[in-house]
């Protein structure tokens, strides 16, 4: 065995694996605060980008937030179940899956105001750190978009 800081292929040094990690954890963080709403994390997202840009086809919000359509329609599917969003054919063209949000889906946005706050204390990490924590992933995502995933 090597020792842990020379070996390339040391657990705890992967990327990929604090990635991971932190992923579950900080969506961990997120659970409590979402509960009460009734919203998943994937949810949350939805209406995130929904708050931000609504209306918005699917095929858009599949590119906003990097999912299939596959991934995104039952989350969708449950959303309008819960009475936050509608679809609907688009007018001017009937192939487009328009999604919209509803009053009571617009009406919730006053109480997800209070996540990003509720996150922050819970980290407990310096603004700053938290700022390039995100400048740094989002380098990550725009550097393995142009790589694709059949790069070589």
């Amino acid at each position: 065995m090597t020792d842990n800081l020379e070996d390339p292929l040391a657990l705890e040094r992967q990327v990929c694996f604090a990635l991971a990690v932190a992923s579950r954890n900080v969506i961990a963080l997120y659970r409590p605060l979402l509960e009460p709403m009734g919203l998943t994390h994937p949810q949350y997202l939805v209406m995130l980008a929904l708050w931000q840009r609504a209306p918005l086809s699917v095929k858009e919000l599949s590119g906003l937030l990097q999912l299939d359509p596959g991934t995104l329609s039952p989350l969708l599917k449950r959303l309008e179940a819960a009475g936050l969003i509608s679809r609907q054919r688009a007018r001017d063209d009937e192939r487009l899956l328009a999604v919209t949000l509803t009053a009571e889906g617009q009406e919730l946005r006053r109480q997800a105001e209070l996540i990003p706050p509720a996150v922050f204390a819970r980290l407990g990490m310096p603004l700053d750190e938290l700022l390039q924590l995100h400048a740094a992933l989002t380098k990550v995502i725009e550097v393995t978009q142009k790589e694709g995933p059949d790069a070589s």
